[in-house]
Order: C-alpha cells, then structure tokens, then sequence
C-alpha cells in the first residue's frame, strides 16, 4: 500500500509543540513540532474472501487498527480517516483480493515503520511499501490504470460438448490463441454498458479504454490446470472484467457467436454472462504520468514498486493463488457458473432472453465484482 502526506503541524493542549517519540525529523522540520508528515504512498497486498455483512472487518479497519497500535497515526484519525486524508486507489469489492493496491495517508514517520505496522496486521494483509509523495497528493486521482489477473481453471474452455469440470482437460496451443484473439478485441474504446449495472448506452461513464488483456500459459496445480487472464484498463465499472471473461469463455465453449463480442458494445441490451468473482485479483496500480513529472526531480521516487516484485510474487504464491485453488476445488464455483450458460440467449437482448421479459438470473447473482463505481 501506499502512503501520502503533506507537511503539517499540529499543536498539543496549552499551545506547546512537542515531538513525537521515535519520529524522525526531516529536512526544514523544526524540532519539536507535532506532526503528520509527507503525504506518503503505501503498497499493500491482500487477500480477502468477504461475505458482505457489516459485523465483519474490512481490510482499511484491520490497516488503520494497525496504523494507530503502530503509533503512525493518532487515535482520533482512526475514527475519521478524512483526518490523515486517507484514500485508496483502486475499490475492491466482495472477494476481491489485491496484490499491488495502493492508498495515500497522512502518517508519523517512525523508526522502523514497515515492520512495526505489519507486526499489528493479520498475516493475510501485508504492506509492502512506503514512499514520499508530492503534497496534496491522492491516490485514486494520480493512478492511470489498474491491472487485475483472473486465476481461472482451463476447463472453462473445455467446448461445451464436455463434461462441465473434466479435470483431465489440458488447454491446447489452438484454443490459447483462440483465447488470446478474442481477449484482444476488448483492446481500445468501447462502450461497455453491457458489462456491468445501471449504466444505458447513451451514458458516457460507459465508455472505457482497454490497454491490453491477455491470457498467459496454463500451469498444474494439485493435478488441475489453471490459467492466468491479465487486463489493464484506465479503470473499470462493476461487473466489468467478469462479464468480459464471462462473454469470451461462453464464445470459446460454443454457447455464442464470436459476433455477439461487437454486438455487446452497440446500443441494444445484451445478455451477457458474469464469471465468478473468486479468481479475480487487482495486481498492480500505475502512475505513469506522475512518474514522468515528479519521479525524478531530487526529491521523490516512482511509484512503480519495482523493488517490491519479489515480496509480492511470494505473497500471491504463499496467500493468493493457494486459497483461490482450495476453495475452487472445494466450492466448484467455476463449474457450477458453467453449468448456467446454457440459460443464456445470446441471439437475444437481456430484456427478452429466455421470453420471460426479464433479465436472465445468475446463481452467483449476489456476488459483487470488481473495479471502481462512479
């Protein structure tokens, strides 16, 4: 995660300034003042598996819990995160893990910070980095794109003439670049009214720009192949990268036609299929124009975590990918959505499928998605 500051004091009771202890002081700071200092920027990973009830913990109460035990913040800023001006990069929804979020607060900048916030952290949240940031900076407003993989076992691709979970099935060369063909025309603008909720054609938050998405060599894990799908996007809607995962795979098994992918961004309703959120996780943030302008100017580092590679290949190994792969061997999420498919009427708009009048309904229906709502 990343942390932002800017430079402030805070006067304590009586008008008399004094320092924190084990704060360190900083260049042009005055011994002696109180304060929050540098807007900083924090990488953190996650993992996280919510159920959507409030007598649950969320991820920011166990990081901010942290960052008052830790002596980084005051214990009034943890009851009113606006105080240490607190913003995350990118949402996560129910389900949705991370391993490269970022979030900018104001904090004290003690000795051995890193390791002393993590010793009051859950083993499944880790923050990876802490860097200094311009003042005023946000972390939502500065990122450029987000990039977020879906983990997803290859028998997804399987033509639907197979069984729905044939564990044997090992995806081929020819079907990869199928695969990989179809992610590809999702690259550029479109609008994707279709892929998520509440959004008609003629709204222009529908349009979104698509860098790249591509899916990645299958592997073998506990005797089943999974793959690896990568999209990077300037944001992303709700439902939005499951139903696009979800639109491919319905093309790949032979539920519908390659033509309903263009017809999906046109103006009529389309039906198309949300993929499980259990396999989707936000990888990585990019601030590439803030690199640009302030990544080199003396005082500040890029925000691009190159250092941080390693630690956060190890806790999606260590945390991520294992409790994705468990749980879909236990849950069989993948396959019970698979099954659904053939509800669909991709000749038909949404509104008219099936000839109920009415939108076709998703068992998983419940589960939130991904990416920002505007």
């Amino acid at each position: 995660m990343s942390v932002a500051a800017h430079t402030c004091n805070l006067s304590t009771s009586g008008g008399q300034r004094s320092k924190r202890p084990g704060v360190r002081d900083q260049p042009g700071q005055h011994h002696g003042d109180l304060c929050l200092q540098n807007i900083k920027s924090v990488f953190v990973s996650f993992f996280q598996r919510n159920v959507g009830s409030s007598q649950f913990k969320t991820i920011e109460d166990d990081l901010v819990s942290a960052l008052v035990r830790s002596g980084c913040i005051p214990e009034n800023h943890g009851e009113d995160m606006r105080k240490m001006s607190f913003q995350r990069c990118a949402r996560t929804d129910k389900g949705v893990s991370a391993a490269g979020q970022v979030v900018s607060l104001k904090v004290w900048l003690i000795d051995d910070i890193l390791e002393k916030i993590n010793s009051h952290l859950p083993s499944h949240i880790r923050i990876l980095g802490l860097k200094r940031v311009t003042g005023g900076f946000n972390s939502k407003n500065r990122c450029d794109a987000r990039t977020y993989c879906y983990l997803l076992p290859t028998f997804a691709f399987a033509h639907k003439d197979r069984d729905v979970q044939d564990e044997t099935y090992r995806l081929s060369a020819e079907t990869l670049q199928q695969v990989n063909r179809l992610l590809a025309c999702y690259k550029g603008t479109h609008n994707f009214h279709n892929f998520t909720s509440q959004k008609g054609p003629q709204d222009p938050s529908a349009c979104r720009y698509i860098l790249e998405m591509y899916c990645e060599e299958p592997f073998v894990r506990e005797g089943l192949e999974f793959a690896v799908i990568r999209v990077k996007g300037q944001s992303f809607m709700m439902h939005q990268i499951r139903k696009m995962v979800g639109l491919v795979v319905a093309i790949v098994k032979g539920y519908a036609p390659e033509s309903v992918l263009e017809r999906s961004w046109g103006t009529e309703k389309v039906d198309v299929p949300k993929a499980p959120g259990l396999g989707l996780v936000l990888e990585r943030v990019h601030f590439e124009k803030y690199n640009q302008r302030f990544g080199n100017d003396g005082l500040h580092e890029p925000l691009d975590w190159a250092q941080e590679e390693g630690k956060v290949a190890a806790f999606k190994e260590e945390h991520i990918y294992p409790t994705i792969i468990g749980t879909e061997r236990d849950e069989r999420s993948m396959a019970q959505w698979l099954s659904t498919l053939p509800i669909h009427n991709f000749s038909a708009t949404a509104l008219t499928a099936g000839g109920t009048g009415a939108k076709v309904p998703s068992p998983l229906e419940g589960s939130e998605g991904d990416g920002d709502t505007d």
